[in-house]
């Protein structure tokens, strides 16, 4: 296949066309499959760590045109450590839940559907309080679960990130992964589109509540898949990682 045909093969994922050619109907929702968690699950006895909850407009009073003039990617990261309430600031504003009504949990970001497909992990190295490791955050109850120590973590994100330093050298560096079958429980076929978008909401939300705590970021889109599943002990199939954001303060 020429260069030029497979570049417009593959611009038929940023279309929605394949919507005209769904039956809806036959989707697992219309079927009356029952929906898949609204959150992963996680033994009852994993070690958790509260977050802070805290009125974050009167904690960090930055204007929105201001965290929009001033947003950048920033890759440079002094060796201050984030604090506890800098990281549920973080948290709350990327995937933190407003409203909880059981079948849906309305967030700070926006989701196709209410469909909230994405988990969040963080590769923490500098938070203060809070050990080195992979932890998991836990939305419906602001809590981080720890998940599991790993050896030369700094190392190994950076070489999962295709040796940008940056992405090791930070406080901390979230990575969000996917479940599919969220989104595709309702939407089928059409549900890729909408992941990669929310993803971008995300992205967007990190960027901005950064600057309100003078610290800088730069989400990563390119990474080697498999090792970093592996890193982060998924199937790669039912869950996968798609994005990345080291985090960290700046001068």
């Amino acid at each position: 296949m020429k260069f030029d045909e497979e570049l417009e093969r593959y611009r038929y994922f940023l279309k929605d066309t394949i919507r005209k050619k769904i039956d809806f109907s036959k989707t697992d929702q219309n079927q009356g499959i029952p929906a898949p968690p609204i959150a992963k699950p996680y033994p009852p006895d994993a070690p958790r760590i509260q977050l802070v909850v805290d009125d974050w407009k009167e904690k960090f009073d930055l204007g929105l045109v201001s965290a929009m003039e001033n947003r950048k990617s920033r890759r440079n990261y002094t060796e201050e450590p984030l604090n506890i309430e800098e990281i549920s600031f973080l948290l709350w504003a990327t995937q933190g839940v407003r409203l909880n009504i059981g079948k849906y949990a309305f967030r700070s970001v926006p989701s196709a559907g209410c469909r909230h497909s994405l988990e969040t992990y963080l590769a923490v190295f500098n938070i203060e309080g809070i050990e080195q490791g992979i932890y998991r955050y836990l939305p419906l109850s602001h809590e981080l679960l720890f998940e599991f120590e790993e050896q030369n973590l700094k190392e190994k994100i950076i070489k999962a990130t295709f040796g940008q330093l940056f992405a090791g050298q930070s406080a901390v560096t979230f990575i969000w992964t996917t479940i599919p079958y969220r989104m595709e429980w309702r939407y089928g076929l059409d549900s890729h589109k909408v992941i990669a978008m929310d993803a971008g909401h995300v992205g967007q939300n990190m960027y901005l509540a950064c600057e309100a705590i003078c610290a800088g970021t730069c989400v990563i889109g390119a990474y080697d898949q498999e090792f970093l599943d592996d890193l982060l002990r998924l199937d790669g199939k039912d869950e996968f990682s798609i994005y990345l954001a080291p985090v960290g303060k700046v001068d």
